[in-house]
């Protein structure tokens, strides 16, 4: 058994996450073990867990949230007329406080000392996840490599790793293809 500390990362499957996968164990020495709460979204998530594995994850939690989301979260808010800006429905907002109480449930589970999330420094979802991580678990550090590195830092770091090992499987589309590009006709 290893004698690292863990980290519990709530983890999409893109490649941000995946990159921080890689980023946690060799930059900050957590063993990761990774978090990809299904929501209803039409994702695979035994594909992502699989992802998070071959990526490196010592091990890939899944949770079934779809029936407290919406019972807890989408229909008192719906029923309270909430809206983001005056404009539109809340929806990615309501999944962050819940996703962090699944993140502190693993942590506890697996004896995990941090959590991570791929929030950037900008936004509020990093709000989101700190406070609700903070007011459930306020022994647990609050890991955030893409704030504390920067964005282009963890996609040039991940991209350098992904050139020098071929050993990260991902898919890139759309943006972060074209980043991989860039960064690639860089080094």
């Amino acid at each position: 058994m290893s004698t690292r500390q863990r980290c519990v990362l709530a983890y999409s499957g893109g490649l941000d996450t995946s990159v921080a996968i890689r980023w946690l164990q060799e930059e900050l020495g957590y063993d990761v073990i990774t978090l990809t709460a299904d929501l209803g979204e039409s994702k695979d998530v035994d594909t992502v867990a699989s992802r998070a594995l071959r990526t490196g994850a010592l091990s890939a939690h899944v949770a079934d949230a779809r029936r407290v989301f919406v019972d807890a979260f989408c229909f008192p808010t719906l029923a309270a007329g909430a809206v983001y800006e005056g404009v539109y429905p809340l929806a990615t907002a309501l999944a962050r406080p819940l996703i962090a109480k699944l993140l502190v449930d693993v942590a506890r589970e697996e004896g995990a000392n941090a959590v991570a999330h791929g929030c950037t420094g900008k936004g509020n979802d990093q709000v989101r996840f700190d406070v609700a991580v903070g007011a459930l678990a306020p022994e647990l550090r609050v890991v955030a490599p893409v704030r504390e590195t920067s964005v282009v830092g963890v996609a040039i770091w991940g991209v350098w790793r992904l050139r020098e090992r071929r050993a990260m499987p991902l898919k890139l589309a759309g943006a972060a293809a074209t980043l991989a590009g860039v960064v690639m006709v860089a080094l």
